[in-house]
């Protein structure tokens, strides 16, 4: 899904979780490469997120909607966003939050991205894709939980709240 942004750059849908299906338990293959299902799960495919993130021009948005009554959406804008080589682990980098709810991501900047068959996280004793059940660029099995199952914790949280999310997605902006 791409819509047209000014200056010649484009929104690009990047991660789309459905329910807190478990359509994220995914090989670093996968990952890499991307893949969606037909839940609606999407995620666009770690060494495309680096190519077009290296030079630093884009902006990473979160749409996420959480489990209320009634149909409550929040956003979280990061500034910067890069995602380094695969060399790295898809090292990545962000900054500059804003946006209608609690930062929940910053916790995970300079964290390398870890999957069920790839541990790169900073847990001592842990595998965080294996144990939450998602690949993600997991710091300490941190509090941004937007690709693992919700019997898992598909979550957003901070030290002062925490959501169990219905749909999350994230964006590649202008």
């Amino acid at each position: 899904m791409q819509t047209r942004c000014t200056g010649g750059c484009f929104l690009l849908l990047i991660q789309q979780h459905i329910n807190g299906s478990g359509g994220f338990n995914r090989s670093w293959e996968e990952f890499k490469m991307g893949f969606n299902d037909s839940n609606g799960n999407f995620w666009l495919g770690n060494e495309l997120l680096h190519q077009l993130t290296k030079d630093g021009r884009y902006k990473l948005r979160f749409d996420l909607r959480y489990r209320t009554t009634g149909d409550v959406w929040r956003y979280a804008v990061y500034s910067s966003f890069v995602v380094a080589s695969e060399a790295s682990k898809y090292l990545m980098h962000m900054a500059g939050y804003s946006g209608n709810w609690e930062d929940a991501f910053s916790s995970h900047n300079g964290a390398k991205f870890t999957t069920y068959d790839s541990d790169n996280d900073a847990h001592a004793t842990l595998n965080c894709a294996d144990h939450m059940g998602g690949g993600f660029w997991w710091t300490a099995c941190g509090s941004c939980g937007v690709n693992t199952p919700l019997s898992s914790g598909f979550r957003w949280s901070t030290r002062s709240s925490g959501f169990n999310l219905l749909i999350s997605r994230m964006w590649l902006t202008c």
